[in-house]
Protein backbone atom coordinates (compact mmCIF):
# COMPACT_ATOMS: atom_id res chain seq x y z
CA UNK A 1 0.00 0.00 0.00
CA UNK A 2 3.03 2.54 1.14
CA UNK A 3 4.22 1.43 -2.39
CA UNK A 4 1.54 2.47 -4.43
CA UNK A 5 1.25 5.68 -2.68
CA UNK A 6 5.06 6.37 -2.93
CA UNK A 7 4.93 5.71 -6.91
CA UNK A 8 1.42 7.77 -7.35
CA UNK A 9 3.22 10.30 -5.35
CA UNK A 10 6.43 10.48 -7.62
CA UNK A 11 4.14 10.51 -10.42
CA UNK A 12 2.15 13.89 -9.59
CA UNK A 13 5.48 15.16 -8.76
CA UNK A 14 6.65 14.30 -11.86
CA UNK A 15 3.44 15.72 -14.07
CA UNK A 16 3.92 19.22 -11.83
CA UNK A 17 7.84 19.52 -12.50
CA UNK A 18 7.02 18.41 -16.52
CA UNK A 19 4.21 21.05 -16.62
CA UNK A 20 6.28 23.93 -15.05
CA UNK A 21 9.41 23.27 -17.38
CA UNK A 22 6.68 23.49 -20.36
CA UNK A 23 4.94 26.95 -19.68
CA UNK A 24 8.15 28.56 -17.49
CA UNK A 25 10.01 31.55 -19.75
CA UNK A 26 12.69 30.35 -21.40
CA UNK A 27 16.46 29.88 -19.14
CA UNK A 28 19.00 32.70 -19.50
CA UNK A 29 22.34 31.83 -20.07
CA UNK A 30 24.75 31.85 -17.40
CA UNK A 31 26.87 34.34 -19.27
CA UNK A 32 24.17 36.67 -19.68
CA UNK A 33 24.61 39.80 -18.26
CA UNK A 34 21.93 42.39 -17.49
CA UNK A 35 22.64 45.89 -18.03
CA UNK A 36 20.57 48.63 -16.44
CA UNK A 37 20.22 51.69 -19.34
CA UNK A 38 20.98 54.91 -17.65
CA UNK A 39 18.50 56.91 -20.10
CA UNK A 40 15.85 55.44 -22.33
CA UNK A 41 16.85 54.77 -25.70
CA UNK A 42 16.01 57.75 -28.68
CA UNK A 43 12.94 56.37 -30.22
CA UNK A 44 13.62 56.21 -34.13
CA UNK A 45 11.69 58.59 -36.47
CA UNK A 46 9.96 56.99 -39.18
CA UNK A 47 6.07 57.64 -38.92
CA UNK A 48 6.57 60.52 -41.31
CA UNK A 49 10.36 61.98 -41.55
CA UNK A 50 11.26 65.62 -41.68
CA UNK A 51 10.67 68.13 -44.13
CA UNK A 52 13.59 67.49 -46.63
CA UNK A 53 14.88 71.16 -48.04
CA UNK A 54 14.84 71.80 -51.76
CA UNK A 55 17.19 74.24 -52.37
CA UNK A 56 20.53 73.08 -50.79
CA UNK A 57 22.36 76.04 -52.16
CA UNK A 58 21.57 77.93 -48.97
CA UNK A 59 22.27 76.69 -45.43
CA UNK A 60 18.38 76.13 -43.84
CA UNK A 61 19.32 78.52 -41.16
CA UNK A 62 19.86 81.16 -43.68
CA UNK A 63 16.49 80.40 -45.22
CA UNK A 64 14.06 80.33 -42.30
CA UNK A 65 15.58 83.39 -40.73
CA UNK A 66 14.97 84.74 -44.59
CA UNK A 67 11.46 83.40 -44.13
CA UNK A 68 10.25 84.53 -40.65
CA UNK A 69 11.64 88.31 -41.67
CA UNK A 70 9.71 88.56 -44.80
CA UNK A 71 6.68 87.16 -43.36
CA UNK A 72 6.90 89.10 -40.01
CA UNK A 73 7.50 92.72 -42.52
CA UNK A 74 3.94 91.53 -44.41
CA UNK A 75 2.61 91.36 -41.20
CA UNK A 76 4.09 94.99 -39.45
CA UNK A 77 2.60 96.01 -42.84
CA UNK A 78 -1.08 94.99 -42.85
CA UNK A 79 -1.63 96.33 -39.06
CA UNK A 80 -5.22 98.24 -39.44
CA UNK A 81 -4.57 102.24 -38.88
CA UNK A 82 -8.13 102.82 -38.06
CA UNK A 83 -11.05 101.90 -35.56
CA UNK A 84 -13.09 101.06 -38.87
CA UNK A 85 -10.22 98.91 -40.13
CA UNK A 86 -9.88 97.27 -36.92
CA UNK A 87 -13.00 96.54 -36.67
CA UNK A 88 -13.86 94.86 -40.29
CA UNK A 89 -10.67 92.87 -39.74
CA UNK A 90 -11.89 91.68 -36.80
CA UNK A 91 -15.03 90.37 -38.40
CA UNK A 92 -13.32 89.19 -41.04
CA UNK A 93 -11.00 86.39 -38.87
CA UNK A 94 -13.68 85.86 -36.19
CA UNK A 95 -16.62 86.22 -38.03
CA UNK A 96 -18.13 87.95 -34.67
CA UNK A 97 -18.08 91.78 -33.75
CA UNK A 98 -16.02 93.08 -31.57
CA UNK A 99 -16.91 93.13 -27.71
CA UNK A 100 -18.63 96.17 -26.29
CA UNK A 101 -15.86 99.28 -25.60
CA UNK A 102 -13.62 98.23 -27.92
CA UNK A 103 -13.70 101.52 -29.34
CA UNK A 104 -11.88 102.36 -26.03
CA UNK A 105 -9.48 99.92 -26.38
CA UNK A 106 -8.47 100.74 -29.63
CA UNK A 107 -7.78 104.27 -28.09
CA UNK A 108 -6.10 102.92 -25.47
CA UNK A 109 -3.74 100.73 -27.34
CA UNK A 110 -3.26 103.43 -29.88
CA UNK A 111 -2.08 105.95 -27.07
CA UNK A 112 0.00 103.32 -25.27
CA UNK A 113 1.89 102.94 -28.95
CA UNK A 114 0.96 98.92 -29.59
CA UNK A 115 2.71 97.85 -32.70
CA UNK A 116 0.24 95.23 -33.24
CA UNK A 117 -3.41 95.66 -33.79
CA UNK A 118 -4.74 92.96 -34.76
CA UNK A 119 -2.74 89.77 -33.62
CA UNK A 120 -4.82 88.41 -31.02
CA UNK A 121 -5.96 84.99 -32.62
CA UNK A 122 -4.58 83.25 -29.17
CA UNK A 123 -7.39 85.25 -27.20
CA UNK A 124 -9.78 84.03 -29.66
CA UNK A 125 -8.79 80.56 -29.66
CA UNK A 126 -8.69 80.48 -25.98
CA UNK A 127 -12.13 81.16 -25.53
CA UNK A 128 -13.76 79.98 -28.68
CA UNK A 129 -15.04 76.35 -26.77
CA UNK A 130 -16.82 78.96 -24.23
CA UNK A 131 -19.22 80.13 -26.71
CA UNK A 132 -20.85 76.41 -26.22
CA UNK A 133 -21.78 77.27 -22.86
CA UNK A 134 -24.28 79.45 -21.33
CA UNK A 135 -23.51 82.94 -19.63
CA UNK A 136 -24.47 81.29 -16.07
CA UNK A 137 -22.97 78.31 -16.58
CA UNK A 138 -19.48 79.90 -16.71
CA UNK A 139 -20.42 82.08 -14.16
CA UNK A 140 -21.35 79.27 -11.44
CA UNK A 141 -17.82 77.41 -12.89
CA UNK A 142 -16.35 80.21 -11.63
CA UNK A 143 -17.46 80.39 -8.07
CA UNK A 144 -17.12 76.60 -8.07
CA UNK A 145 -13.17 77.36 -8.50
CA UNK A 146 -12.70 80.28 -6.04
CA UNK A 147 -14.83 78.86 -3.44
CA UNK A 148 -12.96 75.75 -2.52
CA UNK A 149 -10.19 76.35 -0.81
CA UNK A 150 -8.09 73.87 -1.41
CA UNK A 151 -8.20 74.73 -5.44
CA UNK A 152 -4.97 76.81 -5.69
CA UNK A 153 -6.47 79.49 -7.72
CA UNK A 154 -6.63 83.35 -6.97
CA UNK A 155 -10.20 85.14 -6.43
CA UNK A 156 -10.55 88.27 -8.01
CA UNK A 157 -14.00 90.10 -7.93
CA UNK A 158 -14.76 93.33 -9.80
CA UNK A 159 -17.62 95.65 -8.51
CA UNK A 160 -18.03 99.05 -10.42
CA UNK A 161 -14.83 99.69 -12.08
CA UNK A 162 -12.42 98.30 -8.78
CA UNK A 163 -11.30 94.96 -7.01
CA UNK A 164 -13.52 94.68 -4.18
CA UNK A 165 -11.67 91.26 -3.21
CA UNK A 166 -8.44 89.59 -4.12
CA UNK A 167 -7.91 86.21 -2.21
CA UNK A 168 -5.10 83.95 -2.44
CA UNK A 169 -2.17 84.13 -3.90
CA UNK A 170 1.48 85.65 -3.21
CA UNK A 171 1.49 89.50 -2.42
CA UNK A 172 3.84 90.23 -5.75
CA UNK A 173 1.55 88.50 -7.68
CA UNK A 174 -1.62 90.00 -6.06
CA UNK A 175 -0.03 93.79 -6.62
CA UNK A 176 1.25 93.02 -10.62
CA UNK A 177 -2.19 92.06 -11.33
CA UNK A 178 -3.89 95.14 -9.81
CA UNK A 179 -1.42 96.98 -11.50
CA UNK A 180 -2.10 95.40 -14.87
CA UNK A 181 -5.56 96.39 -14.64
CA UNK A 182 -4.88 99.93 -12.85
CA UNK A 183 -5.73 102.20 -16.53
CA UNK A 184 -8.69 100.32 -17.77
CA UNK A 185 -10.73 98.33 -14.78
CA UNK A 186 -13.18 101.46 -15.33
CA UNK A 187 -14.24 99.93 -18.04
CA UNK A 188 -14.68 96.08 -17.20
CA UNK A 189 -18.33 95.43 -16.16
CA UNK A 190 -18.65 93.52 -12.75
CA UNK A 191 -17.02 90.04 -13.18
CA UNK A 192 -15.55 87.17 -10.94
CA UNK A 193 -12.27 86.05 -12.54
CA UNK A 194 -10.04 82.92 -10.94
CA UNK A 195 -6.31 83.04 -11.32
CA UNK A 196 -3.92 80.04 -11.60
CA UNK A 197 -1.22 80.41 -8.81
CA UNK A 198 0.57 77.10 -9.73
CA UNK A 199 3.34 76.93 -12.96
CA UNK A 200 1.22 74.50 -14.38
CA UNK A 201 -1.65 74.48 -16.33
CA UNK A 202 -5.16 73.06 -15.12
CA UNK A 203 -7.83 72.29 -17.53
CA UNK A 204 -7.99 69.32 -20.24
CA UNK A 205 -11.10 68.04 -21.92
CA UNK A 206 -11.85 64.53 -23.73
CA UNK A 207 -11.08 65.01 -27.00
CA UNK A 208 -14.93 64.19 -28.26
CA UNK A 209 -16.24 66.96 -25.60
CA UNK A 210 -13.79 69.60 -27.24
CA UNK A 211 -14.69 68.68 -30.39
CA UNK A 212 -18.82 68.89 -29.56
CA UNK A 213 -17.84 72.27 -28.07
CA UNK A 214 -16.04 73.80 -30.52
CA UNK A 215 -18.88 72.66 -33.28
CA UNK A 216 -21.37 74.06 -30.74
CA UNK A 217 -19.64 77.52 -30.54
CA UNK A 218 -18.68 77.71 -34.73
CA UNK A 219 -22.06 76.48 -35.75
CA UNK A 220 -24.98 77.62 -33.35
CA UNK A 221 -24.20 80.19 -30.27
CA UNK A 222 -21.74 82.19 -32.20
CA UNK A 223 -24.02 83.30 -34.77
CA UNK A 224 -27.15 82.79 -32.99
CA UNK A 225 -25.65 85.61 -30.37
CA UNK A 226 -25.44 88.29 -33.16
CA UNK A 227 -27.98 86.75 -35.63
CA UNK A 228 -30.52 89.01 -34.36
CA UNK A 229 -31.53 92.37 -32.42
CA UNK A 230 -29.60 96.04 -33.68
CA UNK A 231 -25.92 95.71 -31.40
CA UNK A 232 -25.40 97.86 -28.48
CA UNK A 233 -22.14 98.97 -27.22
CA UNK A 234 -22.89 98.58 -23.54
CA UNK A 235 -22.88 95.42 -21.27
CA UNK A 236 -26.01 93.83 -19.95
CA UNK A 237 -26.92 94.45 -16.19
CA UNK A 238 -25.43 92.95 -13.60
CA UNK A 239 -26.56 89.20 -13.36
CA UNK A 240 -28.87 88.34 -10.03
CA UNK A 241 -26.48 85.80 -9.27
CA UNK A 242 -23.28 88.18 -9.12
CA UNK A 243 -23.01 89.35 -6.20
CA UNK A 244 -21.26 92.24 -4.39
CA UNK A 245 -18.19 90.60 -4.56
CA UNK A 246 -17.25 91.38 -0.70
CA UNK A 247 -17.31 87.85 0.05
CA UNK A 248 -16.24 84.43 -1.86
CA UNK A 249 -19.36 81.96 -1.61
CA UNK A 250 -17.90 78.82 0.02
CA UNK A 251 -18.05 75.53 -1.88
CA UNK A 252 -17.90 72.14 -0.39
CA UNK A 253 -16.79 69.82 -2.90
CA UNK A 254 -14.76 70.41 -6.38
CA UNK A 255 -14.02 69.09 -9.41
CA UNK A 256 -10.51 69.79 -9.44
CA UNK A 257 -8.36 66.52 -8.30
CA UNK A 258 -4.84 67.07 -6.64
CA UNK A 259 -2.05 64.28 -8.09
CA UNK A 260 1.06 65.77 -8.14
CA UNK A 261 4.74 64.17 -8.77
CA UNK A 262 2.41 61.74 -10.50
CA UNK A 263 2.61 60.64 -14.43
CA UNK A 264 0.32 63.21 -16.20
CA UNK A 265 0.99 61.83 -19.77
CA UNK A 266 -2.40 59.82 -19.90
CA UNK A 267 -4.59 63.30 -19.06
CA UNK A 268 -2.54 65.51 -20.87
CA UNK A 269 -3.29 63.22 -24.71
CA UNK A 270 -6.87 62.97 -23.66
CA UNK A 271 -7.76 66.30 -25.88
CA UNK A 272 -5.91 64.97 -29.38
CA UNK A 273 -7.48 63.44 -32.10
CA UNK A 274 -8.20 59.44 -31.49
CA UNK A 275 -5.96 58.97 -35.13
CA UNK A 276 -2.95 61.05 -33.65
CA UNK A 277 0.42 59.57 -32.54
CA UNK A 278 -0.07 60.55 -28.74
CA UNK A 279 -3.18 58.09 -28.67
CA UNK A 280 -1.97 55.09 -30.28
CA UNK A 281 -2.86 52.33 -28.79
CA UNK A 282 1.14 51.20 -28.85
CA UNK A 283 3.72 52.23 -26.11
CA UNK A 284 6.40 52.83 -28.51
CA UNK A 285 4.62 54.91 -31.17
CA UNK A 286 6.93 57.15 -32.99
CA UNK A 287 6.62 60.87 -33.40
CA UNK A 288 5.46 62.70 -36.54
CA UNK A 289 7.79 65.36 -37.19
CA UNK A 290 7.06 66.57 -40.85
CA UNK A 291 4.97 68.84 -39.82
CA UNK A 292 7.55 70.62 -37.69
CA UNK A 293 11.14 69.37 -38.76
CA UNK A 294 12.88 70.73 -41.45
CA UNK A 295 16.26 68.52 -42.93
CA UNK A 296 18.45 65.63 -41.22
CA UNK A 297 19.35 67.51 -38.06
CA UNK A 298 15.56 68.79 -37.71
CA UNK A 299 15.30 72.10 -37.63
CA UNK A 300 12.13 73.56 -36.27
CA UNK A 301 10.50 75.36 -38.88
CA UNK A 302 6.60 75.31 -37.86
CA UNK A 303 7.03 76.09 -33.77
CA UNK A 304 3.26 75.69 -33.48
CA UNK A 305 3.20 72.69 -34.83
CA UNK A 306 6.64 71.74 -32.79
CA UNK A 307 4.69 72.70 -29.64
CA UNK A 308 1.59 70.44 -30.90
CA UNK A 309 2.00 67.61 -28.31
CA UNK A 310 -0.48 65.22 -30.36
CA UNK A 311 2.36 64.67 -32.47
CA UNK A 312 5.01 63.93 -30.18
CA UNK A 313 4.07 60.93 -27.87
CA UNK A 314 8.28 60.63 -27.13
CA UNK A 315 7.33 63.56 -24.75
CA UNK A 316 6.12 61.41 -22.15
CA UNK A 317 9.46 59.75 -21.60
CA UNK A 318 11.77 63.25 -22.21
CA UNK A 319 9.64 66.48 -20.66
CA UNK A 320 9.27 66.57 -17.11
CA UNK A 321 5.98 67.86 -17.19
CA UNK A 322 4.66 64.48 -18.18
CA UNK A 323 7.11 62.36 -16.08
CA UNK A 324 6.05 64.05 -12.26
CA UNK A 325 5.14 67.94 -12.46
CA UNK A 326 6.08 69.60 -9.00
CA UNK A 327 2.03 70.48 -8.93
CA UNK A 328 -0.45 69.05 -10.94
CA UNK A 329 -4.25 69.76 -9.87
CA UNK A 330 -6.70 69.40 -12.28
CA UNK A 331 -10.26 69.65 -13.89
CA UNK A 332 -11.62 68.07 -16.73
CA UNK A 333 -14.43 69.84 -17.76
CA UNK A 334 -14.32 73.70 -19.40
CA UNK A 335 -13.75 76.03 -16.58
CA UNK A 336 -12.77 79.34 -17.06
CA UNK A 337 -9.03 79.48 -15.83
CA UNK A 338 -6.31 81.91 -16.25
CA UNK A 339 -2.98 81.00 -16.53
CA UNK A 340 0.07 82.36 -17.17
CA UNK A 341 1.43 79.33 -19.74
CA UNK A 342 0.07 75.80 -21.00
CA UNK A 343 1.03 72.92 -22.81
CA UNK A 344 -1.43 72.74 -26.03
CA UNK A 345 -3.45 70.03 -25.22
CA UNK A 346 -4.57 72.15 -22.69
CA UNK A 347 -8.15 74.97 -22.54
CA UNK A 348 -6.33 77.47 -19.84
CA UNK A 349 -7.01 80.67 -20.72
CA UNK A 350 -3.97 82.17 -21.12
CA UNK A 351 -3.00 85.58 -19.79
CA UNK A 352 0.10 88.32 -19.80
CA UNK A 353 2.12 86.91 -16.84
CA UNK A 354 2.67 89.30 -13.70
CA UNK A 355 6.21 87.75 -13.58
CA UNK A 356 7.02 89.77 -16.21
CA UNK A 357 4.94 93.01 -15.25
CA UNK A 358 6.46 93.28 -12.43
CA UNK A 359 9.97 93.00 -13.43
CA UNK A 360 11.10 89.74 -11.75
CA UNK A 361 13.96 89.10 -13.58
CA UNK A 362 15.68 92.22 -14.13
CA UNK A 363 17.64 93.29 -17.10
CA UNK A 364 20.14 95.72 -16.38
CA UNK A 365 21.29 97.17 -19.45
CA UNK A 366 24.55 98.99 -17.64
CA UNK A 367 26.26 95.40 -17.59
CA UNK A 368 25.70 94.54 -20.67
CA UNK A 369 28.11 94.83 -23.27
CA UNK A 370 28.66 95.57 -26.97
CA UNK A 371 28.58 92.21 -29.30
CA UNK A 372 32.02 91.82 -30.13
CA UNK A 373 33.44 91.78 -26.45
CA UNK A 374 31.34 88.93 -25.34
CA UNK A 375 32.60 85.24 -25.31
CA UNK A 376 31.43 83.32 -28.41
CA UNK A 377 29.58 80.82 -26.42
CA UNK A 378 26.12 79.46 -25.52
CA UNK A 379 25.06 80.24 -22.09
CA UNK A 380 23.06 78.45 -19.60
CA UNK A 381 23.22 77.72 -15.78
CA UNK A 382 20.15 76.70 -13.72
CA UNK A 383 18.32 74.44 -12.11
CA UNK A 384 16.85 70.93 -12.45
CA UNK A 385 12.87 72.08 -12.63
CA UNK A 386 10.84 71.18 -14.57
CA UNK A 387 9.36 68.14 -13.11
CA UNK A 388 9.71 66.23 -9.34
CA UNK A 389 12.28 63.84 -9.70
CA UNK A 390 11.99 60.64 -8.00
CA UNK A 391 13.12 56.71 -8.43
CA UNK A 392 15.33 58.17 -11.14
CA UNK A 393 12.66 59.79 -12.91
CA UNK A 394 15.20 62.62 -13.39
CA UNK A 395 16.19 60.90 -16.38
CA UNK A 396 13.08 61.45 -18.67
CA UNK A 397 13.13 64.79 -17.82
CA UNK A 398 13.78 67.78 -20.24
CA UNK A 399 16.49 69.90 -18.65
CA UNK A 400 18.79 66.75 -17.72
CA UNK A 401 18.19 65.44 -21.05
CA UNK A 402 19.76 68.61 -22.80
CA UNK A 403 22.83 69.11 -20.14
CA UNK A 404 23.22 65.70 -20.75
CA UNK A 405 23.38 65.68 -24.33
CA UNK A 406 24.52 68.47 -24.94
CA UNK A 407 28.01 67.90 -23.03
CA UNK A 408 27.85 64.31 -24.13
CA UNK A 409 31.35 63.26 -25.91
CA UNK A 410 30.01 61.62 -28.75
CA UNK A 411 29.39 62.17 -32.40
CA UNK A 412 26.70 64.85 -33.46
CA UNK A 413 26.13 66.33 -36.98
CA UNK A 414 26.41 69.78 -38.87
CA UNK A 415 25.68 71.11 -42.35
CA UNK A 416 28.93 71.17 -44.17
CA UNK A 417 28.96 73.04 -47.39
CA UNK A 418 30.26 69.94 -49.66
CA UNK A 419 30.27 72.22 -53.11
CA UNK A 420 32.34 75.05 -53.86
CA UNK A 421 32.22 78.69 -52.97
CA UNK A 422 29.93 79.71 -56.21
CA UNK A 423 27.85 76.56 -56.59
CA UNK A 424 27.49 76.07 -52.79
CA UNK A 425 25.70 72.07 -51.50
CA UNK A 426 25.54 71.88 -47.64
CA UNK A 427 24.71 68.64 -46.50
CA UNK A 428 24.86 66.55 -43.18
CA UNK A 429 28.34 65.87 -41.59
CA UNK A 430 29.47 63.72 -38.72
CA UNK A 431 31.68 65.11 -36.74
CA UNK A 432 32.90 64.86 -32.68
CA UNK A 433 30.99 67.06 -30.49
CA UNK A 434 33.98 67.48 -28.41
CA UNK A 435 35.43 69.40 -31.48
CA UNK A 436 33.01 72.22 -30.58
CA UNK A 437 33.10 72.39 -26.63
CA UNK A 438 34.29 75.30 -26.68
CA UNK A 439 31.67 76.92 -27.86
CA UNK A 440 28.92 75.27 -25.49
CA UNK A 441 28.70 76.38 -21.73
CA UNK A 442 25.65 74.71 -20.38
CA UNK A 443 25.70 73.55 -16.96
CA UNK A 444 23.63 73.25 -14.08
CA UNK A 445 23.69 75.28 -10.88
CA UNK A 446 21.53 73.87 -8.44
CA UNK A 447 19.87 70.48 -8.08
CA UNK A 448 16.24 70.80 -6.35
CA UNK A 449 12.55 68.72 -6.82
CA UNK A 450 13.44 65.90 -6.19
CA UNK A 451 13.86 63.02 -3.27
CA UNK A 452 17.26 62.33 -1.49
CA UNK A 453 18.26 59.60 -3.41
CA UNK A 454 17.80 61.24 -6.77
CA UNK A 455 19.29 64.78 -6.05
CA UNK A 456 22.36 62.53 -4.86
CA UNK A 457 22.39 60.99 -8.06
CA UNK A 458 22.09 64.45 -9.97
CA UNK A 459 25.01 65.72 -8.23
CA UNK A 460 26.91 62.70 -9.02
CA UNK A 461 26.32 62.79 -12.62
CA UNK A 462 26.38 66.61 -13.60
CA UNK A 463 28.91 68.51 -13.07
CA UNK A 464 27.08 71.33 -11.44
CA UNK A 465 29.12 74.63 -10.42
CA UNK A 466 28.43 77.47 -8.24
CA UNK A 467 25.90 79.47 -8.33
CA UNK A 468 26.00 83.44 -10.40
CA UNK A 469 25.27 86.36 -10.57
CA UNK A 470 21.89 86.60 -13.79
CA UNK A 471 23.48 89.30 -15.03
CA UNK A 472 26.37 87.42 -15.76
CA UNK A 473 24.52 86.43 -18.37
CA UNK A 474 25.40 88.76 -20.73
CA UNK A 475 28.76 88.46 -20.93
CA UNK A 476 28.27 85.71 -23.75
CA UNK A 477 26.72 86.35 -27.26
CA UNK A 478 24.28 83.24 -27.14
CA UNK A 479 22.06 82.46 -24.49
CA UNK A 480 19.87 79.45 -23.92
CA UNK A 481 16.11 79.53 -22.61
CA UNK A 482 14.35 76.82 -21.33
CA UNK A 483 10.73 75.76 -20.00
CA UNK A 484 11.08 74.56 -16.30
CA UNK A 485 7.98 74.23 -14.22
CA UNK A 486 6.05 75.51 -16.74
CA UNK A 487 7.84 78.80 -18.82
CA UNK A 488 10.74 80.80 -18.55
CA UNK A 489 10.94 83.76 -16.38
CA UNK A 490 14.13 84.67 -17.94
CA UNK A 491 12.74 85.20 -21.28
CA UNK A 492 12.25 88.92 -21.47
CA UNK A 493 15.33 89.71 -19.91
CA UNK A 494 17.38 87.96 -22.33
CA UNK A 495 15.35 89.19 -25.20
CA UNK A 496 15.99 93.23 -24.01
CA UNK A 497 20.07 91.83 -24.30
CA UNK A 498 22.83 92.28 -26.76
CA UNK A 499 22.81 88.99 -26.76
CA UNK A 500 21.05 86.27 -29.29
CA UNK A 501 18.92 83.67 -28.17
CA UNK A 502 18.43 80.38 -28.26
CA UNK A 503 15.32 78.33 -26.90
CA UNK A 504 13.36 75.25 -26.50
CA UNK A 505 9.77 75.51 -24.95
CA UNK A 506 6.85 73.35 -25.42
CA UNK A 507 4.71 75.95 -22.83
CA UNK A 508 2.74 78.69 -24.75
CA UNK A 509 2.39 82.12 -23.57
CA UNK A 510 0.30 84.75 -24.63
CA UNK A 511 2.90 86.47 -26.55
CA UNK A 512 3.33 83.74 -29.30
CA UNK A 513 1.37 85.94 -31.90
CA UNK A 514 3.62 88.68 -31.47
CA UNK A 515 7.46 87.27 -31.28
CA UNK A 516 8.83 85.66 -34.01
CA UNK A 517 11.21 82.24 -34.17
CA UNK A 518 13.75 82.83 -36.22
CA UNK A 519 14.16 86.79 -36.36
CA UNK A 520 13.29 87.11 -32.01
CA UNK A 521 15.13 84.02 -31.10
CA UNK A 522 16.31 80.91 -32.29
CA UNK A 523 13.79 77.89 -31.68
CA UNK A 524 15.41 74.60 -31.09
CA UNK A 525 14.38 70.99 -30.88
CA UNK A 526 14.14 68.88 -27.74
CA UNK A 527 15.26 66.34 -29.67
CA UNK A 528 18.85 67.77 -30.05
CA UNK A 529 19.88 66.87 -33.55
CA UNK A 530 20.00 70.75 -34.34
CA UNK A 531 21.46 72.43 -31.28
CA UNK A 532 25.27 71.89 -32.01
CA UNK A 533 25.02 73.50 -35.98
CA UNK A 534 22.25 75.93 -34.66
CA UNK A 535 25.48 77.11 -32.39
CA UNK A 536 28.27 76.35 -35.14
CA UNK A 537 26.65 78.20 -37.77
CA UNK A 538 26.02 81.41 -36.32
CA UNK A 539 29.94 81.04 -34.58
CA UNK A 540 31.39 80.12 -38.02
CA UNK A 541 29.85 81.01 -40.79
CA UNK A 542 30.14 84.14 -42.45
CA UNK A 543 27.04 84.29 -43.19
CA UNK A 544 25.61 83.09 -39.41
CA UNK A 545 28.37 85.50 -38.36
CA UNK A 546 26.81 88.44 -40.28
CA UNK A 547 23.16 87.16 -38.96
CA UNK A 548 23.95 87.30 -34.95
CA UNK A 549 24.20 90.50 -34.10
CA UNK A 550 21.70 91.50 -36.62
CA UNK A 551 19.51 89.26 -34.81
CA UNK A 552 20.22 90.30 -31.82
CA UNK A 553 19.76 93.68 -32.68
CA UNK A 554 16.19 93.28 -34.24
CA UNK A 555 15.00 91.07 -30.86
CA UNK A 556 16.23 93.75 -28.51
CA UNK A 557 14.50 96.20 -30.74
CA UNK A 558 10.95 94.33 -30.62
CA UNK A 559 11.43 93.74 -26.78
CA UNK A 560 11.51 97.12 -26.34
CA UNK A 561 8.62 98.00 -28.46
CA UNK A 562 6.33 95.14 -28.01
CA UNK A 563 7.12 93.19 -24.97
CA UNK A 564 6.63 96.37 -22.52
CA UNK A 565 4.45 96.53 -20.10
CA UNK A 566 2.04 98.75 -21.49
CA UNK A 567 1.76 95.72 -24.24
CA UNK A 568 1.15 93.46 -21.24
CA UNK A 569 -2.09 95.97 -19.93
CA UNK A 570 -3.46 96.14 -23.73
CA UNK A 571 -3.37 92.57 -24.51
CA UNK A 572 -5.24 91.94 -21.35
CA UNK A 573 -7.43 94.51 -21.76
CA UNK A 574 -8.59 93.18 -24.64
CA UNK A 575 -8.74 89.36 -22.97
CA UNK A 576 -11.14 90.38 -20.62
CA UNK A 577 -12.95 92.73 -22.93
CA UNK A 578 -13.06 89.37 -25.23
CA UNK A 579 -14.08 87.34 -22.18
CA UNK A 580 -17.00 89.57 -20.61
CA UNK A 581 -18.81 87.99 -23.74
CA UNK A 582 -19.21 84.58 -22.42
CA UNK A 583 -19.64 85.89 -18.74
CA UNK A 584 -22.51 88.04 -19.53
CA UNK A 585 -25.13 88.26 -22.07
CA UNK A 586 -24.38 91.55 -24.35
CA UNK A 587 -24.49 92.79 -28.06
CA UNK A 588 -22.16 95.12 -29.28
CA UNK A 589 -21.39 97.95 -31.69
CA UNK A 590 -19.36 100.76 -32.43
CA UNK A 591 -18.45 104.15 -32.94
CA UNK A 592 -15.71 106.56 -34.21
CA UNK A 593 -16.12 109.04 -31.97
CA UNK A 594 -13.12 109.94 -29.69
CA UNK A 595 -12.68 108.75 -26.17
CA UNK A 596 -11.57 110.11 -23.13
CA UNK A 597 -8.60 107.47 -23.51
CA UNK A 598 -7.42 109.36 -26.51
CA UNK A 599 -5.24 111.53 -24.30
Amino acid sequence: MRARQLITLLAAVTLVFMTFSLFRRPHTPRNHITVEVTFPPEQPIELLGPLQPIDTSLHPIDQLIKKSEDEFNRLLARQSQTLDAAVAEYKRRYRIPPPPNFDVWYAYAKRKNVQLIDEYDTIYHSLLPFWALEPNVIRSRVDESIGFEGNFLMAVTIREGQIVTMEAGEEWEQKAITGMMADFIQYLPDMNLAFNIHDEPRVILPHDILSRLVDVALSRSMPAAFATGEPRNNFSPRPSDLNDGKRIREVLTTRFNRFAHQHTWTHSRMSCSPDSPARSFNEQTNDNVGPYALGDLGFVYNHSAFNDICLSPSLKDNFGFFDRPNAFNLVQDLFPVFSQSKISSYQDILYPSPWYWAGKVDYEEKRDMEWQKKEQRLYWRGSTTGGFSRDGGWRRQHRQRIVRKINEPDNAKIMANKGTPESPNWQPLDVRRKDYEEIIDVKFSHVGQCDPGDCDAQKEFFHVVDRVDQQDAWGFKYLLDMDGNAFSGRFYAFLKSNSLIFKMNMFQEWHKDWVKPWLHYIPLSLRGDDWLEAVRYFAGEEEGKRDAPRLAAISQDWANKALRNEDLEVWFFRLLLEYVLRFRSCLTSFTDEPTDMDG
